[in-house]
């Protein structure tokens, strides 16, 4: 009896239809080898199912902190070109431009990405980490020809975040001189903000292609140690480390207390995705122990203070 092979290019497995015919109808949801047109994959029989489903929730959580990122990134650079002492009402209009530009990306990102016009997004399933790297899997049929199966099993979580950052570089040159010119920020702050942008952009862009399938496991975690190691880096470049210095610094200074808030929120965030994903009953215990960190260094900063070592 006459078999028809299909290849599944995402685990390589022979499909073989015994003594029945695929009609020309039913041809157009069948491909040489399993790769799939866009916005579709291979199912479990072999067959171009279209993505209909809707992303998780953790999916969601993804996808913010693949924007997340790039907004912290250009917060970080403007902080960095600036002193604290040059925190002044102007410099706080850059960082409010970098966060509309960032949300205005985001929104014209969901927009145009199928279905358009609408914020819902369809989507496949991730199922396992080697639907992020579909190129890694193609079949070797008998070993004679590699058939080329590559596609985006895991639509549209990998094309639109390049889409995103693509979109935060035009926001980016549509919104930016603008700020700049209403609010009179001329000179080394205004062009090394738009000009740190430009280079990290293609940045995120080339880690997110190689790296988006182990982000994708491990967001939750890098951002809880991002936040912790970010957390001590801001409290250990103050000068004096006495908790009472401490403490009155991040009350006193506007810049030091958000930046104290903003690293409480971004570690609630990698907390509520890992929980979500593990154990959601325990989020609110979780929760509580947000401000833990700072308590904890504030407290033991005396005994960390690397002047006493030296004076010793």
């Amino acid at each position: 009896m006459k078999k028809e092979t299909q290849w599944n290019c995402l685990t390589a497995l022979e499909f073989t239809v015994e003594g029945k015919k695929i009609e020309n109808g039913n041809s157009s949801l069948w491909s040489p080898c399993g790769a799939c047109p866009r916005g579709s994959r291979v199912d479990k029989h072999g067959e171009c199912a279209e993505c209909n489903s809707s992303p998780t929730t953790y999916d969601w959580m993804y996808l913010c902190f693949m924007v997340l990122i790039g907004l912290l990134v250009q917060w970080y650079s403007i902080d960095s070109i600036t002193s604290d002492s040059e925190f002044t009402f102007r410099t706080l209009c850059i960082h409010i431009s970098a966060l509309i530009e960032t949300i205005l990306a985001a929104v014209v990102s969901l927009l145009v990405s199928p279905p358009v016009g609408s914020f819902n997004l369809k989507s496949c399933k991730v199922h396992r980490m080697s639907d992020w790297y579909t190129m890694m899997h193609n079949p070797n049929p008998n070993y004679e020809e590699t058939l080329h199966c590559s596609q985006e099993a895991v639509y549209p979580l990998y094309s639109i975040v390049f889409i995103h950052y693509g979109m935060c570089i035009i926001m980016l040159l549509m919104i930016r001189p603008l700020v700049n010119k209403t609010f009179k920020i001329n000179g080394h702050t205004a062009s090394k903000s738009i000009y740190a942008a430009l280079y990290f952009f293609p940045m995120l862009g080339l880690l997110h292609g190689i790296m988006a399938g182990v982000i994708y496991y491990s967001f939750p975690s890098i951002t809880i140690l991002l936040s912790l190691l970010s957390h001590a880096f801001h409290f250990a470049s103050r000068e004096d480390q006495s908790w009472q210095k401490l403490l009155q610094e991040s009350v006193s200074s506007v810049h030091n207390s958000i930046v104290v808030v903003g690293h409480w929120l971004l570690h609630a965030y990698g907390i509520i995705a890992l929980t979500m994903w593990l154990q959601p009953e325990i989020l609110i215990i979780l929760l509580i122990f947000v401000p833990l960190p700072t308590v904890l260094y504030v407290v033991f900063s005396k005994f960390t203070d690397p002047v006493k070592f030296h004076n010793e």
